[in-house]
C-alpha cells in the first residue's frame, strides 16, 4: 500500500511530465485537467470575493455611516480598508480590476476544461498578467499592514488566490516550454514541481508571521 501524493495543479497529463516538454513548432498548448480546474475555480473564488467588496464599496459610497460584515475588531475591518486612497489606486475602487481579471481567467478556464488550447503568446501574456496581480498584491499587503493599519478578510482571500494562480501558471509554463529552460534549470523545475505546496506554504506562513507581529499589541491583549 502506497503513501498518497499531492495533486499538482500545474501537472499536465497531455504532455510528458518532464520540464522539457518544449511545444513543437509553436504549436498551441493545452493543459492537464487539474490545472484547469484550479485556474477555473481559483479565478471563481477570487471572483466572488472582489463582487463582495465591490458591492460593500458602493454601499459605503452611498452612505458614508455603512458598516460592512467583514468588520469584526480594529484589526479585521474592511471599512477601514475601504475608505484610504489605497483602495482606489488608479481613481476606481481596485475590486472593479479584481472583477475583470478574474472574470477573464475563469474563461480561460472553461475554456481549457473544455478542451482549449493556446498559442505561447497568449501564456507569456497570462504569465504577465499574474505576475502583474502578485507585485500588485505585495504592494497592497505592505500599504494594509504599515500604512493602513487594518486587515480585510475578502482581500487576503485575493491575496492568496493571485499567489497560487500566479505560481501553478509558472510552473506549467516551465514544464511545457513556454518559459524556455536549460537543463541545469529543468532539474529546479522538476524539483519545484514535485514539491509544489511548498512554496504555498511558506509564503502563508511569512504573512501570518508579519501580521503576527505587526499588530502583536492587539492581539496580545486577547490572551
Amino acid at each position: 500500500m502506497t503513501a498518497p501524493t499531492a495533486v499538482n495543479p500545474s501537472a499536465n497529463p497531455s504532455r510528458p511530465a518532464s520540464a522539457d516538454a518544449v511545444p513543437p513548432g509553436g504549436a498551441p498548448v493545452g493543459a492537464g485537467r487539474v490545472f484547469s480546474l484550479f485556474l477555473f475555480l481559483g479565478a471563481l473564488i477570487g471572483l466572488a470575493a472582489s463582487a463582495v467588496l465591490t458591492f460593500d464599496k458602493l454601499r459605503i459610497l452611498e452612505n458614508p455611516s455603512y458598516i460592512p460584515s467583514c468588520n469584526i475588531n480594529p484589526v479585521i475591518s474592511c471599512g477601514s480598508v475601504m475608505r484610504t486612497e489605497q483602495a482606489e489606486v488608479f481613481g476606481f475602487p481596485n475590486p472593479l480590476i479584481g472583477l475583470a481579471a478574474f472574470g477573464a481567467l475563469a474563461a480561460v478556464g472553461a475554456g481549457l476544461l473544455a478542451g482549449a488550447a493556446y498559442r505561447r503568446w497568449f501564456w507569456l501574456g497570462l504569465q504577465a498578467g499574474t505576475l502583474l496581480g502578485v507585485v500588485f498584491v505585495h504592494w497592497l499587503i505592505d500599504q494594509a499592514l504599515y500604512e493602513i493599519g487594518a486587515l480585510c478578510p475578502y482581500c487576503m482571500v485575493v491575496w492568496a488566490t493571485v499567489v497560487l494562480l500566479f505560481w501553478y501558471t509558472t510552473l506549467h509554463n516551465l514544464r511545457t516550454g513556454v518559459i524556455p529552460a536549460g537543463p541545469r534549470m529543468r532539474v529546479v523545475v522538476r524539483e519545484a514541481a514535485r514539491y509544489h505546496w511548498a512554496l504555498p506554504v511558506l509564503w502563508a506562513a511569512v504573512i501570518a508571521l508579519l501580521i503576527l507581529n505587526r499588530f502583536w499589541s492587539y492581539w496580545s491583549t486577547l490572551l
